[in-house]
């Protein structure tokens, strides 16, 4: 299985809005990124479901700043229709 494969079944979550805001940064933002955003996003991806959820829905910001600016720009990213 590719790196970029198993990066796609980790940003399956437990809900939904998870899936599709952790999947759309995979597929538009992650291979573009600098090394450090690739390190910062696989960081979150170690975060727990209830934590992910807090901080991509805007109710609170990790108290690591790459991963705050991180969690910004994945919760801007627009919508595919």
């Amino acid at each position: 299985m590719s790196e970029l494969n198993k990066l796609r079944w980790r940003c399956r979550r437990g809900t939904l809005e998870l899936d599709l805001m952790l999947t759309r940064y995979l597929e538009n933002g992650f291979l573009s990124a600098k090394p450090e955003e690739q390190q910062a996003f696989l960081q979150l991806l170690d975060c727990e479901d209830t934590d992910l959820m807090h901080f991509l829905m805007g109710e609170g910001v990790p108290t690591h700043s790459a991963l705050a600016a991180l969690v910004g720009k994945i919760r801007i990213l627009p919508v595919r229709q």
